[in-house]
């Protein structure tokens, strides 16, 4: 085979094939229509004389040849160091470049310190830069950040994936909240009362059962979850009209602390660490560490 003959548009779509193994996904991926992507698959057969990919056998997708498999895993890594090459040699200018930054957190972490990020930018004549916060998954978290597809990941520190590069932001601790006027007065409770209040807390899955309730049934007690809900920044809304409590990070709670009394827990629950975390293809990338610096300083 002589490379020379090869293109990079016709190298990014065979990547993209050998990932999806369907010629639909890969064009959808790609932003081109199927019948362009199909003539593609032809060029590259015929360039590599190998069909690459095959019907697969159950019915669905392809299968890739063994001249595909072979070459997959050098290609992709190929990609990504000439993908790093070129960002790094950028002479990355704010106010003219034109970048989109997607940034997985949840609303917690949001709340701590995407939405002063998201103001920083939006203050800093930047007008080409945009940013999409999404919601994180943690499973497939570095094979997305791999591909390009997740810019930064801001969470707990404990769930960033060893191979990805991470810095500390910062620290935070648990509080008790309730309502401002809530019946039971403003002492701080008893680990008794505390358990028998009507708690309120953050789940996805509408489990009522968290950390807290771990840590609880570790000294042999248990508290009264009566409500979930999907956010954390919902609680808020919940214990401004029930006698509900919730049990919360203390920055997330000074947020809302206009309208709640914010109460020492009657039991220990270790503080958390929230991290960043990034691919180390991106490290050098100026885009990345001005978006990096703009975390680090709301942390702050």
């Amino acid at each position: 085979m002589d490379i020379r003959r090869s293109d990079l548009p016709l190298l990014i779509s065979l990547d993209a094939l050998l990932e999806e193994r369907n010629v639909t996904r890969a064009a959808k991926r790609l932003n081109i229509s199927q019948p362009a992507l199909s003539t593609q698959l032809g060029r590259l057969r015929d360039l590599f004389n190998d069909p690459l990919l095959v019907p697969s056998q159950a019915g669905r997708g392809m299968a890739p040849t063994d001249r595909a498999l072979a070459i997959q895993s050098r290609l992709h890594q190929a990609l990504l160091d000439l993908q790093g090459a070129v960002a790094s040699s950028e002479d990355f200018k704010p106010l003219t470049a034109r970048r989109d930054f997607v940034v997985a957190v949840n609303d917690n972490v949001f709340t701590l310190v995407g939405l002063t990020v998201a103001q920083s930018v939006l203050a800093h004549q930047a007008p080409g830069i945009r940013l999409s916060f999404i919601t994180p998954i943690e499973a497939n978290l570095t094979y997305r950040m791999e591909r390009g597809e997740i810019d930064l990941y801001v969470g707990l520190a404990r769930q960033v994936p060893e191979a990805l590069k991470s810095r500390l932001l910062l620290k935070d601790e648990f509080r008790l909240a309730q309502r401002k006027g809530h019946p039971r007065g403003t002492e701080n409770p008893g680990l008794e009362e505390y358990c028998k209040l009507a708690h309120v807390m953050v789940s996805q899955e509408g489990q009522f059962k968290s950390s807290v309730d771990n840590a609880l049934e570790g000294a042999g007690h248990q508290r009264h979850v009566v409500l979930t809900v999907s956010g954390y920044n919902q609680i808020a809304l919940v214990l401004g009209d029930t006698d509900c409590v919730a049990t919360l990070p203390t920055r997330l709670l000074q947020r809302y602390a206009a309208g709640l009394d914010i109460l020492p827990l009657p039991f220990h629950l270790p503080a958390f660490d929230v991290a960043m975390a990034w691919h180390p293809r991106s490290h050098e990338d100026p885009a990345h560490q001005w978006l990096r610096e703009h975390f680090i300083r709301a942390a702050e």
